[in-house]
């Protein structure tokens, strides 16, 4: 395929807010989560709060969109120059030829969740409750164009735990049919209620911090994240840039919530990647696992990583800084995949203690540091849907 630059790119989460605090937090080895209890929460867990979420309003003309998920959004957005960025690439092409892509699973519902907590079981909902701006799942794409004021196609892709990795396959398509010039693609989840006890319903939250590939790991801690990249053609990039070389997808079609055991869904989202980008398995320098510390997901993915690249390729799980960010783990990872290509530096697994003596994969449990040239990032969701991402650094 041919590639796409990833001219703007940038990260907020538990870590920190922006590029550099992801960096110094994973040099430093440092978790952005805590055990303290989560506003109304009572589950005995970890999660990965960004500090501020909460209460950063969003007031003025645009109170409409006040709501945790797109506060999140507008942090996000201030991080790294990306305004300035999207806004440059809007005077370049045009802001009707600058595309919106943007991957979450809940998107706002924690609104509707305080909506009906002050209504009460016979209603009906407050007056300030606005669905379409604040909880409706295209309400975030919305958003961000509005605050971008881009006016391309725009697109939501909510398909769980891979939509913000699915964004770059969508831009890439769009743009390849003419439908836009350039693309903002990036993902928001925040953190609710409905997220941390349906997990809990399913017994996959951990009341220890998130472990993967631990011999004793017990499940996700879930966290909130936001994050944004630039993508435009290289030839009218008009300077070196990292780039996507590849993006693979795949369904199991095998359990609503359950991966595929054998990692075969897995297997084929990443061979699809690597097919794409024009490599083999012996290309890629490292790989950041989907890794949610759950037995059957660990599991199922090891067997397709080392069905494709064997048991060489360093890899590891970045959920142990930041948590499980849900719809915006594959853009987050994207962005931490970036660092470790720019920085030289591949993360181990933190938090992990003994690696699962059945995963055969080579599973970092400390800092690897040498040139990386090229990363694969898996992202997989419920229902089957994964994708896998293979970027690399700006073209020699």
């Amino acid at each position: 395929m041919q590639p796409l630059a990833v001219t703007a790119w940038t990260a907020t989460s538990a870590i920190g807010r922006g590029r550099d605090a992801h960096a110094a937090a994973l040099r430093a080895g440092r978790t952005g989560l805590t055990d303290a209890p989560w506003e109304s929460c009572t589950l005995a867990t970890f999660t990965g709060p960004v500090a501020g979420a909460g209460e950063e309003r969003i007031d003025g003309d645009d109170d409409v969109w006040d709501c945790r998920n797109n506060r999140l959004a507008r942090i996000g957005l201030a991080q790294d120059g990306f305004v300035d960025a999207a806004a440059a690439a809007a005077r370049k092409y045009g802001a009707a030829r600058v595309g919106v892509f943007i991957g979450t699973s809940t998107s706002g519902i924690q609104q509707t969740e305080l909506a009906y907590r002050e209504c009460g079981p016979a209603g009906p909902l407050p007056p300030w409750y606005d669905y379409v701006h604040t909880h409706s799942p295209f309400s975030i794409a919305a958003f961000v164009r509005h605050e971008l004021r881009l006016g391309g196609p725009v697109f939501t892709i909510s398909t769980a735990c891979s939509s913000s990795a699915k964004v770059f396959a969508s831009a890439h398509r769009a743009m390849r049919a003419g439908l836009c010039d350039a693309a903002v693609v990036g993902g928001v989840d925040s953190l609710c209620l409905m997220t941390l006890h349906g997990f809990n319903a399913l017994q996959l939250v951990s009341p220890q911090i998130c472990r993967p590939a631990d011999a004793q790991r017990r499940g996700l801690s879930i966290g909130e994240a936001a994050g944004f990249a630039l993508v435009e053609w290289p030839e009218r990039a008009g300077r070196a840039a990292p780039q996507l070389l590849g993006y693979g997808e795949s369904s199991d079609a095998h359990h609503m919530s359950a991966p595929q055991p054998e990692g075969r869904g897995a297997y084929q989202a990443m061979a699809a990647a690597l097919a794409r980008a024009g490599l083999g398995p012996a290309d890629v320098d490292y790989i950041n696992l989907h890794g949610t510390a759950t037995p059957a997901n660990d599991a199922a993915e090891d067997k397709g990583v080392v069905a494709l690249f064997g048991e060489r390729t360093p890899c590891s799980s970045t959920k142990g800084w930041t948590g499980h960010t849900l719809g915006a783990a594959g853009i987050l990872e994207a962005v931490i995949s970036l660092l470790a290509i720019e920085h030289g530096f591949a993360p181990q697994s933190l938090n992990t203690q003994q690696k699962d003596p059945a995963l055969r994969a080579n599973v970092l449990l400390a800092p690897h540091e040498g040139a990386i040239r090229r990363v694969l990032s898996n992202s997989f969701g419920f229902g089957g849907s994964n994708a896998s991402l293979v970027l690399a650094g700006p073209a020699q």
